[in-house]
């Protein structure tokens, strides 16, 4: 019933409305985009497009005062009089005439900086005054492509028929086009609530769009913005820190206040940094206008060339306050000769500032549908529009919208499912994947060849892995059904290997999900994994450092998770375990061959004949439990999207337990937790922390491979983009126990605070990171390492790369060494 009487009340509010609307330029002609246009003391507002044309729904025609404002022009205010519902009405706009007042610029009294003092000292009271409001609100957002070729290094692109039937010949369109309307609810610092009535994306028929008023809230009234990482406000505390100031002229706008134009530019090129205009209003010293560009080396975002924000203010004579009205946030990356660009407008009008909010007003979820808000028509959208269309976004949308029937017809979904469904005969050693689109399942044959396929270690020998995987998917109800069975075939063991995967996801709301598994493989006795098989290939084939120690595992194993609270995860397992010692059966390297490899018993290296177990089984159940404090969420219709709020750590608990074993003595509990957090330090860098506890308990004479195992690393090879998980120079087996445990692992990543004050240093573009490790074990000495490094190194815009020096510390022993971060091989993985 709600949904109808919100839907009456929007018809009934837009069949009232009357809409002004025309063409803005210059003196010669030129259309003039992004023009602010506002009635005059009201909050409804609008801004010209790219072709300069405007539309502003007003609810009274007659006695309107519409203001027309565009930043290096003279701001136009008009009268209309007229009863009609529909009133064209262009503007030709005037440039600016700044003026300077013949002031002498005197380096130590420079009057741009008295001017940004003023605005900091003011920033608070300005910030306060728009620190609580609704209001409507539209966004549009658009991405596009240039010269996208067929194939990037050999490998075919696939942007999927939605994003891809718009481009030319030469690989040039319109990838996403989306627009929303919706109401807000806002209080800062960061609560927000926003009801999105209309949303729609070009050529997709569920329309849900990801444009939201979150995406949105840059406020320069705060110290830093975020963008990754947190850019400096040249208005923050420290801002002179940072920045040079130059008053470059004043003009009056039409309420005769006067407006500074003040040049922003960086003291330092490489830090996180705006340049270009901000705009600052005489006497109360609130933001009139931002004009800034953003580098993205500043962003530490290599492939971002330059980023634009814009943001303009109006001002209401009633109460006295400055809100933002309109902004626009536009871009331009590019990698292999292909240029991005992308451009996302966000209008708000109808403000209300209330003096408080009731409790409930803001909870966890922050963004929600209405009913049907992806199936408003034409006419809807062409009354409710605050920008008009381009041509070229309008004949995107038609074409798109118009092809959308057919490409999801059976007849057309077939045809294109069979050309790209062609065997052919290298697809036996490659691989071969086949689809159905129309009933939406899959098929894929990994093949022989495949980069991952091929590894080596000295149990197996070389060994490869192929399989058959199949998929079937509902994207309206969110199910995904997946099967797979994966070979493995050990040339030095001579031994044939098979394992099978069967997962189930029931829905998208609370994302409950069940797997199983089972077969026989090769396993490494510390479940995690801390030793990858390139890694491991790498190490045995060229150095030979045998790394990887391996069981034989044949299993099978049962798992449910589901959400069963906001931002509370329980994973539920069991699993029967019948384990098997191995022994190394090769000692082949490229290199090194009179030197031998370690023996596969981790306890042990240089026993070739004692097993580090006996052959047992058991069965195990573990329940696993993953809390995020303060989870927001987005509601739609097909799925519920859970974004974790950064203020708080997320929390792990365990409770493991062994039965039913082929021995009583491998039976045992284990309790354990886990805290992550990462504490932001506003411009000044990243403190990530991970802290591990448990405790064992009956296990006194359990299986080496039930101990709990700590993910040490001895290839002085670093795969992971942070080190919160690993101790760097810890030999693998060393430090497991079947005990009490305490691992700590923290790291400092400047993200270019300090870096980029280094001359020449700051020129690699790079940040600093400072780590600290401990672990903590009943009987033994603790383990400490400390480590110093460079990270986001690289070539051009590929940063793939960092270094860290090791300082490690146990029991008196210490050792020194340097670890190689190479990040594309957790892609190659």
């Amino acid at each position: 019933m709600r949904n109808y009487t919100l839907f009456a009340f929007l018809f009934f509010s837009i069949s009232n409305f009357a809409q002004i609307k025309g063409t803005i330029t210059d003196e010669k002609g030129n259309p003039l985009p992004f023009v602010s246009v506002l009635e005059d003391n009201t909050y409804t507002s609008t801004t010209s497009n790219e072709q300069g044309k405007y539309q502003l729904n007003v609810k009274e025609v007659g006695k309107n005062k519409i203001t027309f404002q565009y930043l290096g022009f003279k701001t136009q205010k008009i009268a209309v009089s007229s009863e009609s519902k529909t009133i064209t009405m262009d503007v030709k706009m005037l440039e600016e005439s700044f003026t300077l007042n013949e002031v002498i610029i005197d380096p130590k009294n420079n009057p741009a900086n008295a001017i940004i003092k003023s605005a900091i000292a003011n920033k608070k009271e300005n910030s306060e005054k728009t620190s609580r409001y609704t209001a409507d609100f539209y966004s549009k957002g658009m991405f596009k492509v240039k010269d996208l070729p067929k194939k990037i290094l050999g490998q075919k692109v696939d942007l999927g028929e939605d994003m891809s039937s718009n481009l030319d010949s030469t690989g040039t369109g319109i990838l996403y086009l989306s627009e929303t309307i919706s109401k807000i609810s806002f209080e800062k610092p960061n609560k927000l609530k926003e009801k999105i009535i209309a949303s729609k994306i070009s050529g997709n028929n569920k329309g849900y769009s990801y444009n939201t008023a979150s995406l949105s809230t840059y406020d320069f009234y705060d110290n830093t913005l975020d963008f990754d990482i947190k850019l400096i406000s040249p208005i923050a505390d420290n801002a002179f820190s940072y920045y040079k100031y130059k008053l470059e002229g004043t003009f009056f706008d039409d309420n005769n206040q006067q407006i500074n134009k003040i040049k922003v530019t960086p003291k330092r090129d490489k830090e996180p940094v705006f340049e270009g205009y901000i705009y600052i209003v005489d006497d109360s010293f609130a933001i009139y206008a931002i004009d800034l560009d953003i580098k993205g080396y500043r962003m530490k975002n290599e492939f971002t060339e330059i980023m634009t924000l814009k943001q303009s203010f109006s001002y209401n004579s009633k109460n006295k306050i400055w809100s933002k009205n309109a902004q626009t946030l536009s871009f331009n990356a590019g990698i292999f000769g292909i240029k991005f660009s992308g451009k996302f407008n966000y209008v708000y009008s109808n403000y209300e500032f209330p003096d408080s909010f009731e409790k409930k007003t803001f909870g966890n979820e922050i963004v929600a549908f209405e009913a049907n808000a992806n199936k408003k028509d034409d006419a809807f959208w062409n009354e409710i529009r605050p920008i008009p269309l381009t041509i070229e976004e309008s004949t995107d949308y038609t074409k798109k919208d118009s092809l959308l029937t057919i490409r999801k017809s059976r007849k057309y979904t077939d045809s294109v499912d069979a050309k790209n469904n062609k065997f052919k005969v290298w697809d036996i050693l490659m691989g071969y994947d086949y689809k159905n689109t129309f009933r939406k399942y899959s098929f894929a044959y990994k093949g022989l060849l495949n980069i991952t396929s091929l590894s080596f270690n000295t149990v197996q020998g070389f060994n490869f892995d192929s399989g058959f995987s199949f998929r079937k998917w509902d994207e309206e109800k969110g199910k995904n059904t997946s099967i797979s069975t994966t070979f493995n075939y050990g040339f030095s063991d001579e031994r044939f290997r098979i394992t099978g995967d069967f997962s189930h996801r029931f829905n998208t709301i609370n994302y409950a999900t069940i797997w199983a598994s089972g077969g026989t493989k090769t396993a490494q006795f510390n479940g995690a994994e801390p030793i990858t098989k390139l890694v491991n290939s790498i190490s045995s084939l060229f150095f030979k450092d045998n790394y990887m120690k391996l069981y034989n595992l044949e299993f099978a194993q049962i798992n449910y998770a589901q959400d069963v609270a906001n931002g509370i995860n329980l994973n539920a397992k069991v699993a029967y375990e019948q384990r098997k010692p191995l022994f190394n059966t090769t000692d082949y390297s490229f290199f090194k061959k009179d030197d031998i490899y370690s023996s596969n018993n981790p306890l042990a290296p240089d026993d070739f004949t004692t097993p580090a177990f006996n052959q047992h089984h058991l069965f195990k159940t573990a329940l696993t439990a993953r809390i995020n404090f303060g989870n927001k969420y987005i509601s739609r219709p097909d799925g519920r999207y859970n974004i974790k709020d950064e203020k708080y750590p997320t929390i792990f608990l365990i409770f493991e337990k062994a039965f039913a074993a082929s021995e009583k003595k491998y039976e045992f509990e284990r309790v354990g937790a886990a805290v992550q957090y990462d504490l932001s330090l506003g411009n000044k860098g990243l403190l990530g922390m991970n802290f591990k506890a448990g405790k064992f308990f009956n296990a006194e004479n359990i299986s080496f491979i039930d101990y709990r195992h700590f993910n040490g690393n001895q290839t002085h090879i670093g795969t992971s983009d942070r080190y919160l998980n690993v101790f760097n120079m810890m030999p693998y087996y060393t430090n497991s126990t079947n005990d009490s445990y305490l691992e700590i692992h923290s790291e400092y990543n400047d993200t270019g605070f300090i870096m980029n004050k280094i001359p020449l240093l700051n020129l690699l573009k790079s940040t600093m990171n400072v780590g600290f490790h401990s672990l903590a074990i009943p009987d033994r000495k603790p383990y400490s390492e400390f480590t110093v490094g460079l990270d986001n190194l690289g070539f051009g815009k590929f940063k793939l790369f960092r270094v860290d020096y090791v300082h490690s510390y146990q029991g008196g022993v210490q050792q020194n060494g340097v670890v190689f971060g190479l990040k594309i091989l957790n892609v190659l993985e």
